[in-house]
């Protein structure tokens, strides 16, 4: 599989489409720059769904992949290793922050195990059934996949993204569900922006101490060293530091892109995977929105690559989508307004005025 073959494959929202929606936007009741980033929304999905005016969103989805990572091990994450499995019994069970969100909104969540390091048992069959592996490398001193691997997992990502496409969804609020996965997101993040593991080291979802930080650092320094020398092949970079949610949501993201179904990002593991994704087909970003700030420096260094500005800064870091399903009333609100807000009633038009008739030459000299 080589990934940058996905660039011959998507292309850009409908430009025309665009147009059309910023020159009806100009014709509406509301003074133009009235509603703000609402308006820039809305000629957005204009492009993303081909049609003016916009079409309401009606059956978004909230898709949340979720894996285990070795590196985790080292004591770099706020919970104790291998213990994501609890974290989707809490979604599953609708107890975790995205469920009740979710529930209120009344937008169904998805949860896909990619790489968990649990008893397939544990969890239901809805759930396991695309495992890749159970668990992942710690990618500080071994790839965290085969390459194979590597490949069977983006391929799952691009399989769920057609089944959510064939579905009828019309949005994707995209999230994660993982124990070490904002180490490995960083050490994709600082490979593919040539940072230092210190500029993008934060404190996790959980939160973790100074002594945690280091050796987060510490990890996320020796990933790089191994990580450099594959930067030119995306499917490599995804084994050697990544792991199966990663690489799972870059096959998300691409493949989406390819349907044209508009992805709402949330943390810094989805920025990571987008990052990647860019790396390999550059008009792919326009398919997708930053839903939130999370605080990880790793995710303000990989938006600011890819040009995207984050919709809400409300300091939220459960991660699990959360911060991006919280978006998702904004880009709802902003298709709402712009199909059904009226259109100014057009102006009469003047009556024109009859010339007045042309003088003969003789009498222009005798007037003058």
């Amino acid at each position: 599989m080589n990934l940058d073959d996905f660039s011959d494959l998507i292309e850009r929202p409908d430009s025309g489409m665009r147009r059309d929606a910023e020159e009806r936007r100009e014709r509406l009741a509301v003074p133009p720059g009235a509603l703000g980033r609402l308006d820039e929304l809305g000629e957005w999905l204009s492009a993303a769904q081909g049609a003016v005016p916009v079409k309401v969103i009606e059956r978004p989805r909230v898709v949340v992949f979720a894996a285990d990572h070795g590196v985790a091990e080292l004591g770099v994450s706020g919970r104790p290793a291998g213990t994501a499995h609890e974290l989707v019994r809490s979604v599953l069970e609708g107890a975790s922050p995205v469920a009740v969100l979710a529930r209120a909104l009344d937008v169904p969540v998805r949860v896909v195990d990619a790489g968990l390091d649990c008893d397939p048992g544990v969890l239901p069959e809805d759930v396991v059934r695309h495992r890749v592996r159970r668990g992942s490398g710690r990618i500080d001193i071994e790839d965290a996949l085969t390459t194979e691997e590597a490949e069977q997992a983006v391929r799952l990502g691009m399989a769920i993204a057609d089944e959510e496409a064939d579905s009828g969804t019309d949005l994707v609020v995209l999230g994660d569900v993982s124990v070490g996965g904002t180490t490995a997101a960083s050490a994709l993040i600082a490979a593919l922006c040539g940072t230092d593991a210190s500029v993008v080291t934060g404190r996790g979802g959980a939160g973790i101490d100074d002594l945690a930080w280091m050796r987060k650092c510490a990890a996320i320094r020796d990933a790089l060293r191994r990580a450099r020398p594959v930067l030119g092949d995306q499917l490599q970079l995804l084994a050697v530091a990544g792991g199966a949610d990663l690489a799972a949501m870059t096959g998300f993201l691409l493949q989406s892109a390819v349907r044209r179904m508009p992805v709402i990002l949330d943390g810094v593991v989805s920025a990571a995977s987008a990052l990647v994704a860019q790396r390999a087909a550059f008009r792919a970003p326009d398919w997708w929105l930053a839903g939130q700030v999370s605080g990880e420096p790793a995710q303000a260094k990989a938006l600011d690559r890819m040009a995207l500005n984050p919709l809400l800064d409300h300091g939220v870091t459960v991660g699990e989508g959360t911060g991006a399903l919280l978006a998702l009333p904004l880009v709802r609100a902003s298709a709402a307004l712009v199909a059904e807000l009226p259109e100014r009633p057009a102006e009469p038009e003047q009556p024109e005025q009859p010339a007045e008739p042309e003088l003969p030459e003789q009498q222009k000299q005798q007037e003058g």
